[in-house]
């Protein structure tokens, strides 16, 4: 299991680094108010959450009104890393992000400025996320007959699969799920199982209308063998995985 963990983490630092070679996106400064620049568009200092709290209001619609989604299609983004949030906000702006609930996003993402993006980021990064629970219903048939639904997910977010050259999800978002500011890996603890779901899938097509695909390719690189039931056990796991108490 110790080599199993120590190749998922070797691999997801390689894939991370490729991807951030292929990025042109500043890294986010270690302390506000440090300029930085992770957007394609003004130069934005760190979010100020009060300020975002304003122009997050109208997000409650969907997102809730502390980024714990009020709709089963809608993320949960309660506890995203800021960046990871701005950065999003830009793809819908920018038209580049075209799945799922795009059409919906554009139009609100359209009237923000950079500046606004990490503002409501550093809301939602302020706001603590809810969570699941995870399907422990005993699979009957396959090649994971016996274990229960959500250890098949467990399995390869805590340990990858070496064979298929899968790093532990957990290299990259953590043993908690709480995501990575740096890179502006999103958190996934909580997530809805199905908004995962479609998030992986789309992925696992390895095409992508992202101007800038390192990212995107990282993920689709994991993705692209995993079965349907990996998937679905993978959101399962997620959708009940808490993050950590604060001490």
């Amino acid at each position: 299991m110790r080599l199993v963990h120590a190749f998922a983490g070797l691999a997801c630092l390689a894939l991370a680094a490729v991807a951030y070679a292929q990025s042109t996106a500043i890294p986010a400064p270690d302390a506000a108010p440090v300029q930085a620049a992770p957007l394609t568009e003004a130069p934005a200092h760190w979010g100020d959450a009060k300020a975002g709290q304003a122009k997050a209001a109208i997000c409650a619609a969907c997102h809730g009104l502390d980024g714990n989604a009020m709709q089963q299609n809608a993320p949960r983004i309660a506890g995203m890393p800021e960046r990871y949030i701005a950065d999003q906000l830009q793809l819908f702006k920018n038209g580049q992000r075209t799945t799922g609930l795009a059409a919906v996003m554009a139009p609100f993402a359209s009237i923000l400025s950079a500046q606004d993006m990490r503002n409501v980021g550093a809301w939602f990064a302020s706001q603590k996320s809810g969570a699941g629970i995870a399907d422990d219903s005993v699979i009957a048939s396959g090649p994971n007959k016996g274990m229960k639904f959500y250890e098949v997910g467990e399995r390869l977010f805590r340990g990858g699969d070496a064979s298929r050259g899968i790093p532990a999800c957990m290299a990259c978002h953590g043993a908690t799920g709480v995501g990575n500011p740096g890179p502006a890996y999103p958190a996934l603890h909580g997530q809805d199982a199905a908004y995962v779901t479609r998030r992986l899938e789309e992925y696992r097509t390895g095409t992508t209308t992202y101007a800038n695909p390192a990212h995107f390719n990282l993920m689709a690189s994991v993705a692209k063998t995993l079965t349907d039931e990996e998937i679905h056990a993978l959101s399962s796991y997620v959708q009940g995985l808490h993050a950590r108490t604060a001490q």
